[in-house]
């Protein structure tokens, strides 16, 4: 069994990753100044043209600032190298992030969730809104969607998970300005209760967000393994090696958005340990090459 080294690696994973790096925090500051904008446009004038759902929406693009600042810690941290304390290196603080990121989320919701109902109980009290708020939620929708389809771009062309949810986050943000819009212009229409129904629709919205962020990162605590896709692909990749008979004992698991893989190679057993030793050599850098992982543990068995 040999244990290879990681550092050997790092200029494979090294150039990518500073890339990565780079893009999320790039995407995420543009993220960071629009939505502080946004969420002070629209808490104010929420408050002002007295529009809950409004309101709701800006403390959603709050949330959305929490959720760039846990990115770009996050960022910071996962790119870090392996060292004495961290042998894998410190991917998993992605994974960590998503799950404060869901957990804050849920909290978010909640309390969209909960001064809704309160409003839609009190019904004679609703206010009605001033069209300014109209405006403003049309504004949100618009620079909402801009940004998503900005942060998607950037996400998908550097592969990472965390920016990807962050991207959907903006949609996500999207999707609620939409909602508060038509709550806003029912209000207008005459129909008061429109405009906490947003709110409330809001408040959902935001729960079910944090809830998927948090119960993906809590699998991906527990070591889940890779998609099955992907294990496949990369036990071909092993087998396509030159001078490996066959492979079993395959487990993958996540680490942030690397996989590390654990696997039994069959080699002739006539061949010297040296030989055996490059052929897993091999084996382990096509994998390396081809796939987004972080580390293959190879054990050598002989085959007749």
């Amino acid at each position: 069994m040999h244990h290879h080294n990681l550092i050997d690696d790092a200029e494979d994973l090294s150039i990518s990753n500073e890339v990565r790096v780079n893009a999320a925090s790039r995407s995420t500051w543009v993220s960071v100044c629009v939505n502080v904008l946004l969420s002070s446009l629209q808490i104010i004038v929420g408050t002002i043209a007295r529009s809950q759902g409004l309101i709701a929406d800006g403390i959603h693009s709050l949330s959305d600032l929490i959720a760039d600042f846990v990115v770009l810690i996050a960022n910071r941290h996962s790119s870090k190298e392996p060292d004495l304390e961290h042998p894998y290196g410190h991917q998993r603080f992605e994974t960590a992030a998503s799950l404060i990121l869901g957990g804050l989320l849920l909290i978010v919701g909640g309390g969209m969730l909960w001064s809704a109902i309160i409003k839609l109980e009190h019904r004679a009290d609703i206010p009605s809104v001033h069209i300014t708020a109209l405006w403003v939620a049309m504004v949100a929708l618009i620079s909402k969607e801009l940004l998503f389809r900005y942060m998607l771009k950037v996400a998908t062309k550097v592969k990472s998970s965390m920016l990807v949810a962050n991207a959907w986050h903006a949609r996500s943000d999207a999707a609620s300005s939409l909602v508060v819009g038509a709550g806003i212009v029912g209000n207008l229409m005459g129909y008061p209760l429109l405009d906490p129904i947003a709110a409330l629709i809001v408040g959902l919205m935001v729960g079910k967000m944090g809830w998927e962020f948090a119960w993906g990162a809590l699998n991906d605590l527990i070591d889940a393994s890779a998609d099955d896709e992907e294990v496949a692909a990369i036990r071909s990749t092993i087998l396509e090696t030159q001078g490996v008979k066959s492979a079993h004992d395959l487990k993958t698991r996540k680490m942030g958005d690397l996989i590390i893989v654990d696997v039994h190679l069959d080699i002739d057993a006539n061949l010297t340990v040296g030989q055996g030793h490059e052929i897993a050599l091999d084996a382990r850098n096509n994998v390396m090459k081809r796939h987004r992982v972080l580390n293959v543990m190879t054990h050598v068995d002989p085959a007749a």
